[in-house]
């Protein structure tokens, strides 16, 4: 291949993260800086050996096809029981879609951790934040690249510790114990289902590798609606991960970590994982249309949810939170669309563009001590780079042409038309204009009108070169990494043609030039979008007011997030808390004092009374010996 480090050797990306963590979690007391700049020069090598397996990856293309003989798969039996009857293999797998993944991972963790050397200076536990951030980086590189779904599933759980460590950063404040307990526990509830799952097809196939179980799929030696239930349990996890409903209710809660690890874990990786996880597994998708249209209908719902619930948010962070929850949606719509280029597309435009987001939002709280949107305003006089790169961001976001989020978006639309009824079409336009709604809404609220709380307008400032830096990189990537949608831009880049050629299900999507027409339409229903936006928040939001005014009902419903967290907290009190008050009863009375103790208690009480036959008189033993001898003979006298 003439390059030494290729497809075959990606195992190499997630083991430097967690040789990384290994040597600052035990370390970093003692290193300079508390190794902070180790993990940020092991970052960017990682994102240099990742262009290095591009190129290996470019290399092995024949007239367009992707024809690798081999070479991406690397593998060795890591448990073998029963001489092959019961197999794990320790696997990597390398095509389109891990070269999706790949980039946006490791740019997105190396920006975040550049950032974070500005943004978490003078925090307790800093040596330890930056070797959490290298363990969920291996996690995540590990379920990139499995090629089996023991291997993902031991990534997939890494993944989850590593962000519950880092929401609860701040354990010591009980918000955040709260949060990163919520955010465990939810998605464990998706993490039984993804279990079942594997269990299921590994029964059904005799295997866990990923591609063989695509393989005895798709040549139908699998019963349909066992296939199907297979699939939909898979799909259990996806959901738990991707925050889609009604497992959605933990990441606008996981805002209570640092800002960084917002951008990281919530807006371009972990949540990403279920998209990921349903892309790869969509030519069996493809197979049981039934779970496909589950994906659809459970990704249209979350997305229409989590976009009217940001109208109304007041943290900045938690108005981002719901947008990522919609975006996801808008991922599962394509992927139940057959889409499965669309939905990749837009997991990348929208790593970019969201970790741009959430990170512009940390300048403005690492400015001004303030989170709620409704005490900010006019920050555009005192933090206008910041102010620049956020509104590149929400232009992405809103779905405006020149930016990425644009022709991410109009793919998925594209393919919802095409390929789903033309209701979901309809609601999933209505629900991009809402999209570019809100978006507006959090820009006009944060940098312009008046300033809103004098005191945090007076002490804003931008933020240090080390935050900004990644802040610009982002903003470059958020504006033209869009144009990969075109078949030109790939070749160029040595691939055979746009990400549609690259990642698909059957044939090669060849993007050329855009449908002008359909494209004018997106972009019009965006600007009408922001027209309405501005209609309402401009000033002093007035219209805002009067809205609220209006509709106060429909106000405390989309407030209190449909309700679906009291709706839980119900089911956990009176449900859960019950039937754990009468299992614990069961335990106690039952198991324990009865069987256990009650047992112990029997063999004391029976040696208690059983002492007072040794009264150390000898007529008493000679009788004793005598109805000994009495009770034989008639034994004896019985049997004969």
């Amino acid at each position: 291949m003439g390059i030494e480090f290729g497809m075959e050797q990606v195992w190499v990306l997630p083991a430097i993260p967690a040789a990384l963590f290994i040597v600052l979690a035990l370390l970093n007391p003692l290193l300079p800086r508390r190794g902070d700049f180790l993990a940020a020069l092991g970052m960017a090598t990682v994102v240099g050996l990742v262009f290095l397996v591009l190129v290996d990856y470019t290399s092995v293309f024949n007239g367009g096809h992707f024809e690798p003989d081999g070479t991406n798969v690397f593998s060795f039996d890591w448990v073998n029981i029963g001489q092959g009857f019961f197999i794990i293999e320790f696997s990597t797998f390398v095509d389109g879609i891990t070269m999706v993944m790949l980039p946006v991972v490791t740019i997105v963790a190396t920006m975040v951790i550049v950032y974070s050397v500005g943004y978490m200076h003078g925090e307790q536990r800093y040596g330890w934040y930056f070797a959490v951030l290298c363990l969920f980086v291996s996690a995540m590189l590990t379920l990139v690249v499995s090629g089996n779904l023991i291997q993902l599933y031991l990534a997939w759980e890494g993944v989850g510790l590593a962000s519950y460590l880092l929401i609860g950063f701040y354990w010591e404040r009980q918000s955040a114990a709260e949060a990163a307990k919520k955010a465990f526990i939810t998605t464990r509830i998706g993490d039984v289902g993804l279990l079942i799952g594997i269990i299921l097809l590994w029964r059904a196939t005799g295997t866990f590798d990923i591609q063989e179980i695509i393989a005895i799929a798709k040549a139908g030696q699998i019963d349909e609606t066992y296939l199907t239930v297979s699939m939909i349990f898979l799909f259990m996890g996806a959901a738990g991960k991707s925050a889609q409903f009604p497992l959605h209710v933990w990441l606008p809660d996981a805002m209570e970590g640092p800002t960084p690890v917002s951008a990281l874990i919530h807006a371009a990786t972990m949540v990403v994982a279920g998209v990921y996880l349903v892309a790869r597994f969509s030519p069996v998708y493809a197979e049981v249309l039934i779970a496909r249209d589950v994906i659809l209908y459970v990704g249209l719902i979350t997305a229409v949810m989590a976009a009217s619930m940001g109208l109304v948010t007041s943290d900045i962070k938690r108005v981002l939170a719901y947008s990522t929850v919609s975006q996801l949606g808008f991922m599962f719509v394509a992927l139940g669309s057959g889409a499965v280029g669309a939905a990749m597309f837009h997991l990348l435009t929208h790593a970019f563009f969201k970790a741009l987001l959430f990170l512009g939002s940390g300048s403005v709280i690492h400015a001004t001590h303030r989170q709620e949107v409704e005490s900010l305003g006019g920050l555009r006089r005192k933090m206008p780079f910041t102010a620049a790169v956020f509104s590149v961001g929400s232009l992405a976001l809103a779905g405006i042409p020149i930016f990425a989020g644009f022709w991410s978006k109009d793919e998925i639309l594209h393919a919802t038309l095409k390929d789903a009824p033309v209701a979901v079409y309809v609601t999933l336009a209505g629900t991009a204009m809402l999209t570019a709604v809100y978006t507006t809404r959090l820009v006009l609220l944060t940098f312009f009108g008046a300033p809103r709380d004098q005191h945090a307008f007076d002490h804003a400032h931008e933020s240090p070169i080390i935050m900004n830096a990644p802040l610009a990189l982002l903003a470059v990537l958020a504006t033209v990494s869009g144009f990969l949608a075109f078949d030109q831009v790939g070749q160029a880049l040595g691939l055979p043609g746009g990400i549609g050629a690259n990642v698909f299900l059957e044939h090669a999507h060849h993007f050329t030039e855009p449908d002008y027409a359909f494209a004018g339409t997106a972009t019009l229903m965006s600007l009408v979008g922001i027209g309405i936006g501005w209609a309402y928040w401009h000033g002093d939001s007035r219209r805002a007011v009067a809205a609220r005014q209006w509709a106060p009902d429909l106000h405390a419903l989309l407030v209190n997030r449909y309700y679906m967290d009291g709706l839980y907290q119900g089911i956990i009190n009176r449900v859960i808390l019950g039937a754990g008050s009468l299992i614990a009863w069961f335990d106690k009375k039952v198991v324990n004092e009865t069987g256990v103790d009650g047992g112990a208690q029997a063999v004391s009480y029976l040696g208690y009374r059983l002492k007072f036959l040794q009264t150390g008189r000898i007529p008493n033993y000679a009788f004793g010996m005598a109805l000994g001898v009495l009770a034989l003979a008639l034994v004896a006298i019985g049997n004969s």
